[in-house]
C-alpha cells in the first residue's frame, strides 16, 4: 500500500508540473490549444515516471511503457501537424470571450488543472500494471490486452489518416467522409481511442490489483462518448453539413457496425436519429480532441 501511495503521489506531481508548464506556455502564446497537443505526451510522462519509480515486473513495465509511448506520441504528433499554426481552438476562444481578462487564471483550473486530473485518473491502469511484481512473466491476459490495444490503435490511426487525406482534397469541402472506417462508425478515431485504454486495462488486470483501475477506461469511454468527443462535435456537424443528417441515419455513432442500406432507412419524413448532443444538450466541454477532432 505504501508503495502505491508513493507512486501515485509521484505521478500526480509530475502530471501537475507538466500541465502547469503548459499553462505558462499558453499565457506566452495566448493560445490554450497547446494543452490538446500535449494530451498524448502527458500519458507518456506518467508511464515513464511509473516505469522508473515502481518495482513491478520488468517485462510488464517495459510492455506498458512501449504501448503508451506508441499511442501517446502518435496522437500528439498528429494533433501538432493538424493544429499548430491555425490559431486557438474555438472552445478556448469562447471561454476567453466569456471570462475576459480573468481567462488567464480561469484556464489554470478549468482547462489545465481539469485535464491534469482527468489524465491522471485515466492513467491508473498504467500505474497499477507497473506496480506489482507478480506475475513476473507475461500472461495470456497480458497478450490479449496487447491484441485489444492493437485493434484500437489501428482504428484510431487509420481513421485519423483517412480523415486527413479526405480534408486535404479541396473537392471535399462541405462533404461528409463516409468511406473506409467512416462507413462503419461516425467516429472511428474516438472508438479506437477507447479500445486502446481497455487494452491497457487488460494488461493491468493481469496483476493482483490491476482490476481496480477499471475507472480509467470507463472514464475515457464516457468522455469520448458523452462529454468531449461525439457529443461535443456532432452539434457543429449537423448544423454546418447538410449531408450529415443522412450520414447519421446510415452510420453507427460509436461502435462499428455495417452501414445501413437505403432500403433499411426510415421512410421519408420520419425523424432521423438524434445525435447524443441533440438528446442531452451541449456540455460545453473544453476537454481533449480540438477543432472537430473526428471530422
Amino acid at each position: 500500500m505504501e508503495a502505491a501511495i508513493d507512486l501515485f503521489a509521484l505521478t500526480f506531481s509530475a502530471t501537475l508540473a507538466l500541465f502547469f508548464v503548459l499553462w505558462l506556455a499558453s499565457l506566452a502564446l495566448r493560445d490554450a490549444s497547446i494543452v490538446d497537443i500535449f494530451w498524448g505526451v502527458g500519458f507518456v510522462v506518467i508511464a515513464a515516471v511509473a516505469a522508473v519509480a515502481s518495482e513491478g515486473a520488468l517485462a510488464r513495465r517495459l510492455l506498458v511503457l512501449a504501448l503508451v509511448a506508441a499511442w501517446g506520441l502518435r496522437l500528439s504528433h498528429h494533433l501538432y501537424r493538424r493544429n499548430w499554426g491555425h490559431g486557438e481552438d474555438f472552445r478556448y476562444q469562447k471561454m476567453r470571450r466569456a471570462h475576459g481578462e480573468r481567462f488567464w487564471l480561469v484556464s489554470l483550473g478549468t482547462v489545465f488543472g481539469l485535464q491534469a486530473l482527468l489524465q491522471w485518473i485515466v492513467s491508473l491502469p498504467v500505474q497499477l500494471a507497473m506496480l506489482s511484481p507478480e506475475p513476473a512473466a507475461l500472461s495470456r491476459l497480458d497478450l490479449f490486452g496487447v491484441v485489444v490495444f492493437a485493434i484500437g490503435f489501428a482504428f484510431e490511426a487509420v481513421g485519423d489518416r483517412q480523415l486527413t487525406r479526405f480534408r486535404a482534397d479541396p473537392a471535399n469541402r462541405g462533404r461528409v467522409l463516409d468511406t473506409g472506417l467512416w462507413a462503419w462508425t461516425r467516429h472511428p478515431n474516438y472508438f479506437g481511442d477507447a479500445v486502446v485504454w481497455w487494452g491497457i486495462f487488460l494488461v493491468a488486470a493481469a496483476t493482483p490489483f490491476g482490476w481496480l483501475s477499471v475507472i480509467g477506461p470507463v472514464l475515457m469511454t464516457f468522455l469520448l462518448m458523452r462529454v468531449s468527443g461525439v457529443a461535443l462535435l456532432e452539434r457543429t456537424l449537423v448544423r454546418t453539413k447538410p449531408q450529415y443528417a443522412d450520414y447519421v441515419a446510415r452510420t453507427s455513432a460509436f461502435f462499428p457496425r455495417p452501414p445501413r442500406r437505403r432500403a433499411e432507412l426510415p421512410p421519408s419524413g420520419s425523424e432521423p436519429e438524434k445525435t447524443s448532443l441533440e438528446r442531452e444538450g451541449d456540455p460545453g466541454s473544453a476537454i481533449k480532441r480540438p477543432r472537430g477532432g473526428s471530422r
